[in-house]
């Protein structure tokens, strides 16, 4: 591929009759946009266990569960697992690593499982398993480190 094709596909939403839409977008759109009709199954310290059908907005173009899609999910529910540690913010992120193992196609279910491997003062790191929950086979397993804010003594 030439890098004129190229710099066209990636430019080809840049001069959409849509950009004024997305720039009006609320803050942290995206959060919702990937997370909505995820439910929560099972909370408790230092787990998250999630189930959401696959929905068509998160597909990639060979209409199985984007990898872009699975990374925010990775991130969102692992980030949570943070707070039930009763920790306020989860900070930034540090590290994320992805395995895709399987895929996932619209209306599957899934479940994803958060786990908090170790939250400190200063760093969590937490384990993501997203499963097809009809098989438990494994779609995609991630692991996330993240950065917390110290917390002032004041």
């Amino acid at each position: 591929m030439d890098l004129e094709t190229v710099k066209k596909y990636l430019e080809k939403g840049s001069a959409d009759n849509n950009a004024s839409t997305v720039d009006g977008m609320p803050s942290q759109f995206f959060e919702k946009f990937i997370s909505q009709g995820l439910r929560v199954d099972l909370i408790e310290e230092g787990r998250l266990l999630c189930s959401m059908k696959v929905p068509p907005r998160l597909l990639n173009a060979g209409n199985f569960l984007h990898g872009g899609a699975t990374a925010s999910l990775v991130d969102l529910v692992g980030s949570a697992v943070i707070h039930t540690y009763g920790v306020s913010s989860t900070g930034v992120s540090v590290e994320i690593s992805i395995s895709y193992l399987d895929a996932a196609y619209v209306d599957e279910e899934i479940e994803i499982e958060a786990r908090a491997l170790r939250v400190g003062k200063t760093v969590a790191v937490v384990s993501v398993e997203i499963r097809k929950k009809n098989t438990g086979k494994i779609v995609a397993q991630g692991r996330h480190t993240k950065y917390l804010p110290v917390q002032s003594k004041m």
